[in-house]
């Protein structure tokens, strides 16, 4: 990335990244500390990790506007290392988790975000969407008819006031408005203070407190790369969805290392591992976010609410948050994705809905992406199969038959391929044109052995001509046809 590239991701939208950073820093604060508990560590190991995160992720990460923190995602792997080995463990499992990511950032593994077919990612934002209502729920049931009235004016200013004025997020004009009036009114709803106690003063440097052993290694190990993994797929995931919304492109190399180094600094902060946030990151852009300083301003403005002005935060009516994430909920769904359940092909519509229940199921992003991404790789391994064919043509004396094979032969289309011949045919010659043809893997190689040693055996003379270049290198490393009869068949058995 050259300097004028990197300067224009900084400075380009200051007005934009300022405001939406900081409607994007309020929404943090809840979210941080129910992650919290989820990974059973004090509000300020998320509270930390959030700010660091962010901050670091504003200079080093691959998607400007994109949001990262602490999440969901990646709270609910911690929970027993904490239980069973202690909160300093955890610290090391992060700071081993940025390796692991930086690692895969240099390997080029950002490039896995190709295999990720449209149909999972519009399954990947829908689940989210819904998991992002379904956590607002425990904030709207047994509560005062007040919440409900506070919600309904939240939602009101949301998406109203741009009718007004444009210039400053709705969201944060909302969280203002409903904090005053619930400030003034003195009535009686959930506030953040409520949520837990805030951090009193600022994070410091520290290196874990665990033995630098093998044993250490061992006990972090496992969850390191289950955090690595998770966290890079979620983060991957978003910011081609960002992506999308800004239509802008990212380096996802470049993200993997950013996620790992923003790790890295987490965990010597005191801090818990993460990700990017979809619903936070769908907040920055909505709100005018375009450039790195909205994810700085994000996290640099988190710190100082919790540390300077945590008598202010903790008055934020609860309600007021639960409005934006509302909006975010609504807005981040594809409600088109509905209507076009008729038209997609069934199998696409499949892959997005089994994505959705999965994720949804087990409120797991990462195992709703998996199964998605294995469906479309069966259904396309599929298509492909049907795609492929064999035609036979008989010589006028009827001795030689010449079998035309057209598509690709790989591990699912092989054994069609071996049927197509006819064995019992009496025949001098067989030859095997595959002009038309490509042989994908080892499998396809195998199928085109055991149809020539099963003629040979039958004292048929069989010749296969055309074979493309990137076959013939596959057919002359793997294929045992062409050597010694007793070899081939040795080999082929």
């Amino acid at each position: 990335m050259n300097l004028a590239t990197y300067k224009r991701e900084w400075f380009q939208n200051i007005r934009g990244d300022v405001l939406s950073g900081i409607v994007v820093a309020m929404a943090l604060i809840p979210e941080a500390i129910g992650f919290s508990i989820i990974a059973g560590v004090d509000p300020k190991v998320a509270l930390f990790a959030s700010f660091a995160i962010a901050c670091t992720s504003a200079f080093v990460g691959g998607r400007p506007a994109m949001i990262s923190a602490a999440t969901a995602a990646t709270a609910v792997l911690m929970g027993s290392l904490v239980r069973e080995h202690g909160v300093e463990y955890l610290f090391a499992a992060t700071l081993l988790m940025g390796v692991i990511q930086i690692i895969a950032g240099m390997l080029k593994l950002g490039r896995v975000m190709r295999f990720v077919s449209r149909s999972v990612i519009t399954g990947f934002v829908n689940a989210l969407a819904i998991l992002i209502f379904m956590a607002q729920l425990p904030e709207l049931t047994n509560v005062p008819y007040a919440t409900y009235a506070m919600l309904a004016g939240g939602l009101a200013i949301i998406y109203l006031f741009p009718y007004l004025n444009k210039s400053i997020p709705s969201p944060l004009v909302a969280i203002v408005v409903l904090t005053l009036i619930a400030w003034f009114t003195g009535m009686d709803i959930r506030t953040v203070g409520d949520l837990g106690d805030l951090p009193g003063s600022f994070p410091i440097f520290a290196i874990p407190n665990v033995p630098f052993s093998f044993e250490t290694l061992q006990i972090i190990f496992p969850y390191s790369v289950g955090l690595a993994a998770v966290g890079l797929l979620e983060s991957l995931m978003t910011a081609q969805i960002v992506d999308d919304m800004t239509d802008t492109a990212s380096s996802k190399s470049q993200e993997c290392v950013g996620q790992g180094t923003s790790n890295i600094v987490s965990g010597f902060l005191g801090g818990m591992g993460g990700c990017a946030m979809i619903g936070q990151s769908v907040i920055n852009v909505t709100s005018g976010g375009r450039g790195r300083l909205s994810t700085f301003v994000a996290g640099a403005f988190l710190l100082v609410l919790i540390v300077v002005l945590d008598d202010i935060v903790r008055v934020i009516p609860m309600a007021a948050l639960v409005a934006v994430m509302v909006m975010v909920s609504i807005g981040t769904f594809s409600w088109r994705s509905i209507l076009e359940l008729k038209t997609n092909p069934r199998t696409s519509s499949f892959v997005m809905l089994a994505t959705v229940v999965v994720t949804v199921g087990t409120h797991d992003l990462s195992k709703g992406v998996l199964v998605g991404v294995l469906l479309s790789g069966v259904f396309f391994a599929s298509k492909v199969a049907r795609l492929f064919h064999v035609r036979s043509k008989l010589s006028d004396d009827g001795s030689t038959r010449t079998y035309h094979v057209d598509g690709a032969v790989f591990f699912v289309s092989s054994e069609t391929f071996i049927m197509a011949f006819d064995f019992t045919e009496p025949l001098k010659k067989v030859v095997i044109d595959v002009h038309e043809a490509h042989f994908w893997d080892i499998t396809a190689v195998g199928a085109l052995d055991k149809v020539v040693l099963k003629y040979r055996r039958h004292d048929v003379e069989v010749e296969v001509i055309g074979a493309n270049e990137a076959s013939s290198h596959m057919l002359d490393r793997f294929a045992v046809h062409d050597k010694d009869d007793a070899e081939a068949l040795a080999a082929a058995h």
